[in-house]
C-alpha cells in the first residue's frame, strides 16, 4: 500500500511538473493525486474509522490556508477593484527594470514580516501587474517575488506557517528569531538580486511597462480610504491572533468582513450596476480559484504521506544515517521545495524534544531558517510560490530554468551566514 501510494503521489508530481507539455493542468493532476492517495489508503486500511478521521483532521488544517488564502486574495482584489495601489505605483517612476526588481522585492521581504508571505505576494503580484505590461517581464519578477517574500517572512514569528508553527510549539522566541535570523535573511535575498543585477539583467529584454492608469470614475479619495483599510486590515491579522489566540484564518475572514462593509459604504450612493463593479462579489469572481482547489490538491497528498508515517520515517532515517543536526535541517529545507514543509517542520517537531533541543536553541533557529527558505528552491515548495504561480501562470519547468539556481544560491548563502554569526556569538 505504502509503495502504491508513494508512487501515485511521485506520478501526480510530475503531472504537476510537467503541466504544458502534458496539456494538463496542474490543478486536476493536484486534485486526482490528492484522492487517489487516500482512496488507496482506505482500500487497504484495516480501521476505515482511523481514516476518515485522520482526512478530517487534515482537511481541518487545510481549510485554514484555503480561507486565509481566499481572504487575502478577495481584499487584495477589492483594494485593486478601488485604484488603491495607484497609490503606490505612481511613485514608482524608474523605467529601469533592474531597479524596479529591486525596489519590487525589499517592499515585498518588508511586507512579508508584517503580513506573512503569502498574503505579501498576493499584495505585490498586485502591484507588478500595475507597472509591467509584459507578461513574460513579469514571470521573472514574480519568481524574485517569491524569493523576496520568503526570506521576508523567515525572520518574523508571524512572517511564515512554519516559524508560527515553532512559535506556538516553544521552538522559537520572537525577539531571539528577530535577532539572529534577520541577517540570514536579507543574505537570502540579496544574493540572488546581486547575482541577477550583474549576470542577469538580459533577460529583461524589450520589457513593456504600462503607460499608467487611464481608469474611469477614478475617485482618489475612495482609493486612499480602500488602501489604508486593505493594508490595516491585513496588518490586524496577527495582531488578532495574538490577542484571541484564534488561528490566522479567522483574523483574515474578519478582515474582508471590515473590509467588505467599507467598500459598500463608500459606494452607496452610487447606481446599482456601479455599485456591482466595486462589489465584494465582483472581487471574489476576479480571484485565481484553480490555484486555491491546486493547494487542496496537493496538501491532500502530502497529508496521505503524512497520516502514513512516510514523511516521519524520513526524517527518522536522516537522524540515523546522518547525525549531524546542521545537515539535517539543511536536507529538510532542501526536501521542502519538493514536500510541503509543514509536515516536515511538524515531524521534526515531534522527532526533537524540548528537553534535547530547548526553545532559541540552534537546532531550532536553523530548522526555522531552512524550512522558511528551501522552499523558494521549486515554485511549488512554498505558499507564496503556488500563489505567484497561479496569479502569472508560471509553470514548473520555467522557473526550476530560470530561478531555482539563484534560490539555492541564496538559500547555502543565508545559510552559511547563520552558522557563521552563530560560530562567532558561541565563542
Amino acid at each position: 500500500m505504502t509503495t502504491l501510494i508513494i508512487s501515485i503521489f511521485v506520478l501526480g508530481y510530475f503531472a504537476i511538473a510537467f503541466e504544458h507539455p502534458l496539456k494538463v493542468n496542474k490543478t486536476a493532476s493536484a486534485l486526482i493525486t490528492g484522492v487517489l492517495c487516500w482512496a488507496v489508503f482506505m482500500v487497504f486500511a484495516t480501521d476505515k474509522e482511523i481514516v476518515t478521521g485522520s482526512l478530517a483532521h487534515h482537511l481541518a488544517d487545510i481549510s485554514e490556508i484555503l480561507f486565509f488564502l481566499l481572504g487575502a486574495m478577495t481584499i487584495v482584489e477589492l483594494i485593486d477593484l478601488n485604484n488603491g495601489f495607484r497609490f503606490i505605483t505612481d511613485r514608482i517612476t524608474t523605467k529601469n527594470a533592474t531597479t524596479l526588481l529591486w525596489i519590487l522585492c525589499w517592499i515585498g521581504f518588508v511586507l512579508a514580516a508584517i503580513i506573512d508571505n503569502l498574503a505579501a505576494s498576493i499584495v505585490m503580484i498586485t502591484l507588478l501587474r500595475r507597472l509591467v505590461k509584459d507578461a513574460n517581464s513579469r514571470k521573472i519578477f514574480g519568481g524574485m517575488i517569491i524569493i523576496a517574500a520568503n526570506a521576508g517572512g523567515l525572520w518574523s514569528p508571524i512572517g511564515s506557517i512554519t516559524t508560527t508553527m515553532l512559535w506556538i510549539g516553544e521552538r522559537i522566541t520572537p525577539v531571539n528569531t528577530i535577532l539572529t535570523l534577520f541577517i540570514p535573511s536579507i543574505i537570502n535575498l540579496l544574493v540572488p538580486l546581486v547575482i541577477f543585477s550583474l549576470f542577469l539583467k538580459g533577460w529583461f529584454k524589450n520589457i513593456e511597462f504600462t503607460a499608467g492608469n487611464t481608469a474611469a470614475n477614478y475617485n482618489k479619495g475612495n482609493a486612499l480610504t480602500m488602501l489604508i483599510t486593505g493594508f490595516s486590515a491585513l496588518l490586524f491579522v496577527p495582531v488578532f491572533k495574538t490577542l484571541t489566540h484564534l488561528p490566522p484564518y479567522v483574523g483574515m475572514l474578519l478582515s474582508l468582513g471590515l473590509v467588505w462593509v467599507v467598500s459598500e459604504l463608500i459606494h452607496k450612493s452610487k447606481d446599482e450596476e456601479l455599485r456591482q463593479k466595486y462589489s465584494a462579489a465582483n472581487a471574489l469572481s476576479k480571484i485565481d480559484t484553480p490555484s486555491i482547489l491546486f493547494f487542496l490538491g496537493i496538501l491532500l497528498a502530502i497529508g496521505a504521506l503524512d497520516t502514513m508515517g512516510v514523511l516521519r520515517g524520513w526524517a527518522a532515517q536522516l537522524d540515523t544515517s546522518i547525525g549531524n543536526y546542521d545537515i539535517i535541517a539543511l536536507a529538510i529545507g532542501l526536501a521542502s521545495a519538493v514536500v510541503d514543509n509543514v509536515p516536515l517542520v511538524a515531524a521534526t517537531m515531534s522527532m526533537y524534544d524540548l528537553a534535547t533541543f530547548p526553545a532559541d536553541s540552534k537546532m531550532w533557529e536553523f530548522i526555522a531558517y531552512c524550512a522558511g527558505t528551501g522552499g523558494s528552491i521549486l515554485i511549488i515548495g512554498s505558499a507564496a510560490g503556488v500563489a505567484v504561480m497561479g496569479m502569472e501562470k508560471i509553470d514548473f519547468i520555467w522557473y526550476m530554468k530560470r530561478i531555482s539556481l539563484l534560490a539555492l544560491v541564496g538559500y547555502f548563502a543565508g545559510a552559511a551566514v547563520y552558522l557563521g554569526i552563530y560560530s562567532l556569538l558561541a565563542h
